[in-house]
Formats: structure tokens, C-alpha cells, sequence
């Protein structure tokens, strides 16, 4: 067990070493932290009984299956929470790195071009918020209907080839979002070109 954790540690160090540099020992932890919880939250969706065994409800006039476990970023609320972490640890980050001064100047300029470029990047940090947040869930939310369904047509042998596919989108979901907010705490927390000139 120690060994795994290991080589899941050291695996997660060197890829963020590889990007952020000199500011891993910073970015690490909490890098880590969204893809442990990430893929956590996706594999528990593979569990015996998550998503198939509930009570059925009437709505709109129809008996509705309501699972009593489902994954966790198979619902809306924790994925958007994730994004308004990693959006603001980010901002944070930036913030602490450049001072407030450089941070301000990466959205606020006296040149006309660069203030249309700013003004465009502070949409861009609400659209991060919606695709960190709705990619993530999008993904998990199909796969776990997916799931369901198959596994009330068929119950064996049919559900196996997409519970091997769910664990590789679990991987790859956790790993996108990991990627996305290092890259993006990465480049907020470097000086802007424009800020020499």
C-alpha cells in the first residue's frame, strides 16, 4: 500500500514539476488534492449498487428510480464547487506571486489594445468556471446513466466493458481538471510580457 501511494505521489510531483518548475513545492498540494479527491469521487461511481439500488418515486406521472448513492461529481454542486476553488486558488496564487499591482496590470492597462485583451481574459475566468465544472460532471453523469441503463437490460457480463471504460474516463476527467488548473496557475502567476514593454 505505502509503495502504491509512493508512485502515485512521486508520479503527480514530477508531472507538476515538469510544468510549473520552480513553484512546484507550491502548487503540489493542492494539485494533488483535486486529483485524488477527482478520481476518487469517479471510481465510487463503479460501486456494487451506486446509481442502481434506490426507491422508486412517481414524478410527472411516472415511477422514477431515485438511486439512494451516486458518484459525487455525478452531481453539479461539487463539480462547481471544484471550479470555484481551483479558479480562486488560482487567483490567489497569481496574487500572492506578482503582488497586487502586476496582478491588476494582467487585466488593466492604459493601452487600448491591452485593455480589450483584459477585459477579455476576466470572461475567461468565469467561462473556466463553466467548463471546469460542467465538463467534469457532463462526463461522470453520462457514464453513471450509462451504466444504469445497461445494467437493467442486461445485469452480466454486458455492464463489464463499460465499467472498464468509466475507469479510464475516471483517469483521464481527474487528470484533465488536474491539468487545466496547474496550467492556468502556471500562467497567472507569471509576469505578462506586456508589463516589460
Amino acid at each position: 500500500m505505502q509503495n502504491f501511494a509512493e508512485i502515485v505521489i512521486e508520479g503527480l510531483y514530477s508531472t507538476i514539476e515538469s510544468i510549473s518548475g520552480s513553484k512546484t513545492a507550491r502548487f503540489f498540494p493542492i494539485i494533488a488534492t483535486f486529483f485524488i479527491i477527482i478520481i476518487v469521487s469517479n471510481y465510487f461511481g463503479l460501486l456494487p449498487g451506486v446509481g442502481t439500488i434506490g426507491l422508486k418515486e412517481i414524478h410527472d406521472g411516472k415511477e422514477v428510480l431515485v438511486p439512494l448513492f451516486r458518484s459525487p461529481n455525478a452531481d453539479l454542486n461539487l463539480t462547481l464547487a471544484l471550479a470555484l476553488i481551483s479558479v480562486g486558488v488560482t487567483h490567489y496564487f497569481a496574487i500572492t506571486s506578482l503582488g497586487i499591482a502586476d496582478y491588476l496590470r494582467k487585466f488593466f492597462s492604459l493601452n487600448p489594445i491591452f485593455l480589450f485583451v483584459g477585459f477579455l481574459e476576466i470572461i475567461a475566468e468565469f467561462t473556466k468556471i463553466i467548463s471546469l465544472s460542467f465538463r467534469l460532471f457532463g462526463n461522470i453523469f453520462a457514464g453513471e446513466a450509462l451504466l444504469t441503463t445497461i445494467s437493467n437490460l442486461l445485469a452480466f457480463i454486458a455492464p463489464l466493458p463499460f465499467m472498464m471504460l468509466e475507469l479510464l474516463v475516471g483517469f483521464v476527467q481527474a487528470t484533465v481538471f488536474m491539468m487545466l488548473t496547474l496550467v492556468f496557475m502556471t500562467i497567472l502567476s507569471e509576469k505578462h510580457e506586456a508589463q516589460d514593454a
